[in-house]
């Protein structure tokens, strides 16, 4: 499972060093490779036994919204297939580094079953926004429902 977070920086040529611990969970989910995707202004890392369960749940829907047929088309049609090499790195494509306004200093975060990559400027902005939702009620009942 993915957890905690790493500070790192990506390279002129667009790779980041996937740390070991992350590594061990993508060799364990089936190969040398992640499929990145694009979600709430960041990247989505999911190993490719986890993102073959993905596709079979979207694909399984009935529901062929405008709205649904966007999400696919942007999710699953934004994807890309990024192999690491054998110093740990991972080449991300420069339509999803645009996207993630990834340019230097990044956070790859630990979301159990997928990993997040995000610009640090981005990540800092989002701890901000759930350090003041938190204060909303709506948001702590939410949070109180998990026993926390």
């Amino acid at each position: 499972m993915f957890r905690g977070s790493s500070f790192h920086t990506i390279d002129p040529k667009g790779r980041i060093i996937v740390p070991a611990r992350f590594r061990d969970v993508i060799k364990a989910g089936g190969s040398d490779r992640v499929i990145v995707t694009r979600l709430d202004q960041a990247l989505f890392a999911y190993t490719l036994d986890e993102w073959n369960k993905i596709e079979a749940r979207i694909m399984s829907l009935k529901d062929t919204s405008e709205y649904m047929r966007r999400f696919r088309r942007i999710f699953i049609g934004g994807a890309s297939d990024c192999a690491y090499d054998k110093q740990g790195r991972i080449l991300i494509p420069p339509v999803l580094r645009q996207y993630a306004e990834i340019e230097k200093d990044i956070v790859l975060v630990g979301q159990i079953d997928h990993f997040e990559i995000w610009s640090k400027e981005r990540y800092d902005e989002e701890v901000l926004q759930m350090e003041k939702d938190i204060k909303k009620e709506e948001v702590s009942n939410e949070i109180a429902k998990l026993g926390l």
